[in-house]
């Protein structure tokens, strides 16, 4: 399950958004000094180009010709400046999505195997000298004096007063605050992608697998990709299956030979060998051999990308570090206050209880892979091997999937028409990791979503993924070709756009023609026990980072025992009291931290904005008045995320939906 992927210029500013300088940190002066007017919103504008003026752009002089030549003189002239702008970011960014598509086609597609060729072609940065030219040819600079950038606490203070055009002239103020080198972007696309083939690529043959009895448990050919496929894998084990026990307990061995790389390096994505992970044995044709750990691999590609960040920070003063525009700038949530709504939530007493109520479910202690436990889903109650067998029936490859799209629309409440649009707007291929929903950026191309479909076809594990991307491509067509202003497509951050998916994504059996699925008790102890897994593996992602920043120095090997350090400190103080286990280093296991640094934040608050919505949608009457509603929310486009709940729900983000919730439910209201 991977993230929404933003490209294009509309989305520099997740990479360096309110940076309001063009010169590294620690240089001289200002090239130029701003014009004086007396219009407030005209000097925001004059000031914020004198910022980012260079001396290479022209001299005092000519800075103040251009002032007097592209300052919009009226309201009408603004507009139309607006929308010209507007148009041509569009066609920027959907070019260079396009390119980005098509150069990445062998290394994420299942289409063969790609070369040393391909991984190099998919590292190009289509948008990497883009800033550049724009600054070059003066059109950053229209954009910036005439749409001047507005703070985070500006927008959520002025934001509930203004209409649609302002938010879109402000959203259009977000595009050029900053002026990083294509040197810098393309370093950091590098490292980006070289993570992402090595976390692609990352299966464990399970057929290989051997207890220290060398009996084999999984069957001959199941390949799991770390730590997505591991992860389910696992959880499908809490139905009554042959070993179910037995293979949950060594699916937590492997991952944490994997976490603490003692993992042999060869046995990975490699069927030659079999392996024990419990004594961390190896044979060959059946002679035992001895193979070497794979030491910092891991931990290599996390310090990599922290290294290209260390030098984007230098060209951003005003958000110097990764973590303060990874937060500020594209959750839009300061990394404290979700610090602390995530620290509300795991200490609460509710989540004591719960943690009491699975283990008299289960009839034993608890143990740490409880973390994922899925007895609280209908489906846990229907063997794995029933629902892979009704998905492989269904779909056999990736076109069957996008021809019953329609169908799983209306099953949800959405007009033929609207279903019939949306299904035509969404092209499904076969993936070679684990899958993930790529956006269209331009109203001219299709949404993607890539699935992970084997040789019998699509698995259940396989179709759950599939149906989350599934609600992340709904809202990326809906939210573009639905809205009012360009600048206002999407959502405010990726976190709501994983509350989309979620919805789907509960919601998959429903699609399978099991019934009608609500948010019920079941379902409310679900999204909660799974708010507390990850929110645990996001402060590990979050206190991984600050590490870095107080160790920028650091080796491989250092980052390696400190991760493992802070994920055994988080598990001692908010999980052991629950699970049991100490020093368990289970919540490094994500993925996501090696290719996306700090995206996992967004899981559990698209979670915590998922039960909200879902709550609000439980007071639709019928399927089409759910579906009406949630087009209508997902009309509002790229607010903040909490002027955005405010219209979604008429609330703010907050945990104490789901604990009163939770509460009432373990209370028997």
């Amino acid at each position: 399950m991977k993230m929404k992927r933003f490209f294009g210029l509309f989305m520099l500013i997740v990479m360096a958004a309110a940076c309001n300088s063009g010169r590294p940190s620690g240089t001289k002066a200002l090239a130029v000094k701003p014009v004086k007017v007396e219009s407030a919103d005209c000097q925001r504008g004059i000031d914020q180009c004198a910022a980012l003026w260079r001396a290479e752009d022209g001299t005092q002089a000519d800075f103040e010709a251009f002032v007097k030549e592209w300052l919009a003189p009226t309201p009408e002239a603004r507009y139309v400046l607006f929308e010209k702008i507007s148009r041509a970011l569009e066609i920027f960014s959907t070019q260079a999505n396009q390119l980005t598509i098509e150069l990445g086609r062998p290394t994420v597609l299942a289409e063969g195997e790609p070369g040393e060729i391909d991984y190099l072609l998919s590292s190009y940065d289509a948008t990497a000298h883009l800033s550049d030219d724009l600054f070059a040819n003066k059109l950053a600079f229209i954009t910036v004096l005439n749409f001047p950038h507005y703070t985070l606490e500006e927008k959520n203070q002025l934001g509930p007063g203004w209409d649609r055009l302002q938010w879109a002239y402000a959203r259009l103020g977000d595009q050029f605050t900053e002026r990083v080198p294509a040197s810098v972007s393309q370093a950091m696309t590098a490292a980006r992608s070289a993570a992402e083939a090595y976390v692609d690529t990352y299966n464990i043959k399970m057929g290989h697998l051997l207890t220290e009895e060398g009996e084999r448990l999984f069957p001959e050919d199941m390949s799991l990709l770390s730590h997505w496929n591991l992860r389910d894998e696992l959880k499908s084990n809490y139905a009554d299956v042959p070993h179910a026990n037995e293979k949950q307990e060594m699916i937590y061995r492997v991952m944490e030979r994997i976490v603490t790389q003692e993992i042999p390096a060869a046995v990975v994505n490699n069927p030659e060998y079999d392996w024990a992970p419990y004594s961390n044995r190896t044979w060959k044709d059946g002679k035992e051999v001895s193979l070497p750990a794979e030491g910092d691999v891991r931990y290599s590609h996390i310090l990599n990308q922290y290294h290209t960040y260390q030098e984007l920070d230098r060209w951003c003063p005003s958000m110097p570090t990764a973590i303060v525009r990874n937060f500020e700038g594209s959750i839009e949530m300061g990394d404290r206050e979700v610090e602390e709504l995530f620290i509300r939530f795991i200490t609460s007493d509710q989540v004591r209880r719960v943690g009491a109520l699975i283990a008299e479910r289960l009839g034993r202690g608890l143990r740490p892979y409880d973390i994922w436990y899925d007895g609280f889903k209908s489906r846990s109650a229907i063997s794995e091997d029933k629902l892979t067998a009704e998905t492989r029936r269904r779909y056999p490859d990736a076109e069957a999937f996008h021809r019953d799209m329609p169908r799983m629309l209306r099953n949800l409440g959405f007009d033929p028409a609207e279903a019939q649009f949306l299904a035509d707007h969404i092209v499904v291929e076969s993936a070679r990791g684990s899958g993930h929903a790529w956006e269209c950026v331009g109203r001219t191309e299709s949404a993607r979503l890539r699935t992970r479909i084997g040789a019998e076809g699509m698995d259940y594990k396989g179709y759950n993924i599939a149906v989350h991307e599934f609600g992340h491509n709904v809202e990326q067509v809906t939210d573009l070709y639905h809205i009012d202003y360009y600048p206002l497509a999407g959502v405010p951050n990726t976190a709501i756009t994983e509350s989309m998916a979620f919805l789907f994504q509960v919601r998959d059996l429903q699609l399978l023609g099991y019934g009608r699925q609500e948010i019920d008790a079941n379902a409310t102890l679900d999204i909660f026990w799974g708010m507390y897994e990850i929110m645990g593996v996001s402060l590990v992602d979050m206190y991984t980072w600050r590490w870095l920043y107080g160790h920028p120095q650091a080796t491989a090997s250092e980052l390696r025992d400190a991760v493992l350090s802070v994920a055994r400190d988080v598990w001692n103080k908010y999980y052991e009291p629950v699970l049991g286990t100490h020093d368990s280093p289970l919540l490094a296991i994500y993925s996501h931290m090696l290719d996306y640094p700090m995206y996992l934040p967004n899981y559990p608050i698209g979670h915590i904005v998922h039960y909200q919505l879902e709550e609000h949608l439980a007071k639709s009457a019928d399927d089409a008045a759910f579906a009406t509603e949630l087009q209508r929310i997902y009309r509002q486009g790229r607010l903040t995320p909490q002027c955005w709940m405010q219209g979604a729900v008429g609330a703010p983000i907050s945990v104490d939906p789901i604990l009163a919730a939770v509460s009432r439910i373990l209370s028997g209201e």
